[in-house]
């Protein structure tokens, strides 16, 4: 296996990584509106994440660093093509962050509700969004001979990324509500499992027209198995959900996310961008990616740098491990005081 292979596959299972950990992340913000009934649950919502969110964000910064430094060419072309919802998406990551930050710095009622409304919204926008974006690097864009994108804006919305958008935004939910059941107590982890059931079912509807779709269009032997995969693995989570198992619950929607995101990339390889004006213009793993030298430098020091990252991350879940509920909220939080 050639080094740009290798880390066409990094990248991978960076973008894995940071669905999984950031789709449960949107699907609590977007739950803030859809679950909670009071302050003290938005509250408690945002503190299952609170400790974290800012740790998962890290897997798209070194996903996008990865492949601006492996596939230069490919970076150029799809941060260019897709520049204004990209750019969406990082507008929201931002207001987000502060939003997180600012909500409890007044005690003002309009003030919270104000920051839990962008909470939702910010968390609402990306989750569509990035299923649109990663439809159409698998579906293709019009790419011309010189490695830019000659579409519209308009091109980007079609049928198959928008059913991409509306599989990662309700999977993404799916996800964060069986972590909600995982990390609460009470009324509200009761509710957030009834609550997983109606979404799972409505995320298999979608998920599967959208995978089946992919696998027809582009598929082959090993994305067939990846497909197989998530479509059981999304069944056993309900299933799971269902028996109360909400760790099981949480660990099979994490891997029918994983599953997904390595059947769009095994559809996707050896390309890295198809054209759909001539196949000749598509993006690939070896007319995109850096020289080998530079691509030898980055193994080292991914490899390196990756396992300290896991530790410390994995520490960090680990220390924030408890459930809590609206018992665990102070009197003064719950009046809208603190954070």
């Amino acid at each position: 296996m050639e080094l740009h292979d290798v880390w066409f596959v990094l990248i991978a299972v960076l973008w894995t990584g940071y669905f999984f950990l950031e789709g449960f992340d949107f699907g609590v913000g977007i739950l803030t509106k859809l679950l909670a009934r009071n302050r003290p649950e938005r509250r408690v919502l945002i503190n299952t994440i609170g400790p974290v969110w800012d740790g998962n964000e890290v897997w798209l910064l070194t996903a996008g660093g990865a492949t601006f430094a492996a596939f230069p060419e490919w970076y150029a072309t799809l941060f260019s093509g897709f520049y204004l919802p990209l750019l969406v998406i990082l507008v929201c990551l931002i207001v987000r962050g502060v939003a997180f930050e600012y909500r409890a710095k007044r005690p003002e009622e309009n003030w919270q509700r104000n920051w839990e409304t962008a909470i939702f919204w910010t968390s609402l926008i990306p989750a569509f969004l990035w299923g649109v974006a990663f439809g159409n690097i698998v579906r293709g864009v019009k790419i011309d001979q010189h490695f830019e994108y000659v579409g519209t804006l308009a091109d980007l919305f079609n049928p198959y990324a928008l059913l991409g958008g509306l599989v990662t935004l309700t999977l993404f939910t799916f996800h964060g509500t069986v972590f909600t059941a995982l990390k609460t107590v009470g009324e509200i982890r009761l509710r957030a499992r009834k609550l997983a059931l109606w979404v799972g079912l409505v995320t298999s509807v979608l998920a599967v027209g959208f995978l089946v779709w992919t696998q027809a269009d582009s598929g082959d032997g090993k994305s067939l198995v990846a497909l197989i995969v998530a479509v059981v693995a999304l069944v056993a989570a309900l299933v799971a959900n269902q028996a109360g198992r909400e760790g099981w619950s949480f660990a099979l929607s994490g891997l029918t996310i994983a599953a997904s995101v390595a059947m769009l990339f095994l559809s996707l390889f050896p390309n890295v961008m198809p054209s759909t004006l001539n196949g000749d213009w598509s993006l690939t793993v070896t007319n995109a990616s850096s020289s080998p030298y530079t691509l030898k430098i980055m193994t080292w020091c991914a490899a390196i740098a990756t396992p300290l990252v896991l530790l410390y991350q994995s520490w960090t879940y680990w220390v924030f491990r408890k459930r809590i509920g609206t018992q665990h909220i102070a009197p003064d939080a719950a009046a809208g005081s603190a954070h």
